[in-house]
């Protein structure tokens, strides 16, 4: 195992938190609460750094003591109490707080029994003409109330299933209250899916009820997805009532429900006090290879690990403004509607994140108040690239955080948000950029965001509260300052409790303790620093392995996609037959740019000088686009199985690709290469 792209021994931070905001920070209140009330180790007075050290150790080591300490100071309220913490530790099969009761419904809706704060925004709905329409806590309470009422009076119970086919609009985050309150399971895809990825996802789970729209907005254009919504329908037989949202304006079809006339009582809530471990919601994989795995996930586990990261890493509570671009096809949607448990208002945008310019989503944040800005790492490259200067452009005054996830944000990303915000002078001095990494497997992170430590260009703070993360070698043995296998040795709350339709567990366990029995191995290449901070280097599945020498696609990607002429890239380790070795690094262009002897030296160069000489691609190749998931990431194991010669139709999941058409040329070199 070789070392990682290491800074300098000693590098100076991009950003250290400033006394007040440590001294505010909910985790430095937490740590001195969690020393007098749980037996934490007490804070190092004047070391940050230090102080968050410990109390990490001691929430790992005293897992129980922790996460006890998490119910108290979040307010958890159990309907009945639980009988000890953790029963069972294994894993997988954890048992988290046997006996208890609760529901996360109604968790997320505490604000709204405020009377101060009832007329507050809970929700601010913006679309792409970017002004705000606030749905206050009493309003958003009221409908959830109703709806509640109206799913138990369609025959909805505890554990049915329970489909949205809806973009990121507050009746879909009032649809999975009103599920959860009734104790049902939740699951959700947008409106871009296609009708064959959806139902490759709801078929699994036989819903009982689909909440869906006429259609969307988007990029400034109108897409009807009527005919999309009948397939579903012929296609779910389960189907007991498919409610009708009528964003484009158009009557509901026959046969449907209207979603005013089930919104349109004053009705309290009445929650269904459920156990720990009943599923909340399905997510699903991106399903690349097969079918989407159907990944279930506890109420109560889902509604602690939301909590800590939101209060604790997040620092985000009332007050403040949660804004993070994401669909409903993708787990960071069900961790933004999740800043309701802390108080927080929601941002929801439906639209696209560059219309009508780049700069959208800046643009929403200025109009919304936004506190906590989240996105993704490639909109902060595409801001840069197009040369958007957002704090010099937008009153980003409120913003706190700047925070990224979906890949690696780049060395260049955490540069480019920093001097954004000090172009103007004295603006952004105390501006917190927080790129952490999680999974939909967990629907959290595993490491990232804490407002007490300090940044450091191209690393993650930090690996969270209650998260043993460590990086292993092939023989299981923990390293440092090297490249190891992302691996968490304890349980989590949020980890599954299964998968949907896997009833003996299987293919859970292959899934993720195959290679480390009882240890969850998640797929990705990461590096633990000796300072404690978290480099992520990409899937380990998808790893370039030259002479020994392994390094993570990110690590490519970063240094090729400064070039101003690579708009993005693909690279490809493949092993030959003959124990050779072949790696391909595709290239989509930049209007206007040629894949020239003079480009091919400088990306040739460009990896030789900043990575590794062994990694220099065997080959560039012009592609008219990188194929991605729907949710966005890349599609690297697919792409390295095509060019072994898998048949498309058994390397890719074709309903799970933004553009299938993209896979064909991959499908050709490789015939043309045998």
């Amino acid at each position: 195992m070789t070392t990682a792209p290491q800074p300098a021994d000693r590098p100076e931070p991009l950003w250290t938190p400033g006394a007040d905001r440590i001294d505010r920070a909910q985790v430095t209140r937490f740590h001195a609460w969690a020393a007098d009330r749980h037996g934490a180790p007490a804070p190092v007075p004047g070391d940050p750094a230090a102080s968050y050290r410990a109390l990490h150790r001691w929430s790992v080591e005293e897992l129980e003591r922790f996460w006890q300490a998490v119910t108290e100071w979040c307010d958890v309220r159990f309907a009945t109490p639980y009988e000890r913490v953790l029963g069972d530790r294994d894993m997988p099969g954890a048992q988290w707080f046997p006996g208890a009761t609760l529901n996360y419904a109604e968790h997320a809706l505490r604000a709204s029994q405020d009377p101060a704060r009832a007329g507050e925004a809970a929700l601010l709905h913006v679309d792409e003409t970017h002004e705000p329409r606030p749905v206050t806590w009493s309003e958003l309470r009221r409908q959830v109330g109703s709806l509640t009422a109206e799913l138990r009076r369609l025959g909805v119970r505890p554990g049915d299933r329970v489909s949205g086919y809806l973009p990121n609009i507050p009746q879909a985050v009032v649809a999975l209250l009103a599920t959860a309150a009734v104790g049902a399971v939740w699951t959700s895809c947008a409106p871009d899916f296609g009708a064959r990825s959806v139902l490759d996802r709801f078929q699994q789970v036989e819903p009982v009820v689909l909440f869906t729209v006429d259609g969307y907005h988007y990029g400034g254009k109108r897409h009807e997805r009527a005919d999309v919504v009948a397939e579903l329908r012929a296609e779910l037989p389960t189907l007991r009532a498919v409610v009708h949202i009528p964003l484009l304006g158009t009557p509901a079809p026959e046969g449907t429900l209207e979603w005013d006339a089930l919104t349109a009582s004053d009705t309290e809530p009445v929650f269904e006090q459920v156990p720990f471990d009943h599923p909340l919601w399905v997510l699903y994989s991106s399903g690349t290879t097969g079918l989407p795995k159907a990944i279930v996930q506890s109420q109560g586990g889902i509604l602690l690990e939301h909590l800590k990261q939101l209060a604790l890493h997040c620092d985000l509570g009332p007050g403040d403004r949660f804004f993070w671009y994401t669909s409903t096809g993708w787990m960071m949607w069900n961790f933004l509607v999740s800043g309701l448990l802390v108080g927080s208002t929601v941002v929801l945008y439906d639209g696209s994140p560059g219309h009508p310019d780049t700069a959208a989503q800046w643009r929403i944040a200025e109009r919304t108040g936004a506190t906590l800005f989240g996105t993704s790492a490639a909109y902060v490259m595409a801001c840069r690239k197009a040369g958007v200067h957002p704090a010099r452009d937008f009153d980003l005054s409120t913003v706190r955080c700047v925070a990224t996830t979906g890949s690696p944000l780049p060395p260049d990303g955490f540069r480019w948000i920093h001097d954004a915000f000090h172009e103007d002078g004295e603006d952004g001095r105390d501006m917190w950029i927080a790129s952490v990494s999680g999974g939909t497997d967990v629907c959290s992170c595993f490491a990232g965001a804490v407002p007490t430590l300090p940044v450091y260009i191209g690393e993650l703070q930090a690996p969270c509260l209650g998260t043993d993360l460590q990086a292993w070698d092939a023989h299981g043995k923990p390293v440092t300052d090297e490249v190891g296998e992302l691996v968490v040795t304890n349980p989590m709350p949020s980890m599954p409790v299964r998968f949907w339709n896997d009833p003996d567990g299987s293919r859970y366990r292959e899934s993720y303790f195959e290679m480390f029995p009882g240890v969850w191995r998640h797929g990705d290449w990461i590096t633990l620093t000796s300072r404690g901070t978290v480099v992520i280097h990409g899937r380990s599945d998808s790893t370039l392995n030259r002479q020994g020498v392994r390094m993570g696609s990110a690590d490519i990607y970063e240094a090729v996609e400064r070039l101003p002429e690579i708009r993005e890239s693909l690279v490809i380790g493949v092993e030959q037959p003959d124990g050779g070795y072949w790696m391909p690094l595709f290239v989509h262009l930049a209007p206007g740019a040629t894949l020239d002897d003079a480009l091919l030296d400088r990306i040739k160069h460009t990896i030789r000088e900043q990575l590794s000489p062994r990694h220099v691609p065997d080959e560039v190749i012009e592609v008219r686009g990188i194929p991605h998931t729907l949710t966005g990431k890349r599609i690297e194991v697919p792409v390295k199985r095509l060019l072994q010669g898998t048949p498309l139709e058994k390397a890719v999941n074709p309903g799970s690709v933004d553009d299938v058409t993209l896979l064909d040329f991959y499908e050709q070199l490789a015939r043309e290469r045998r």
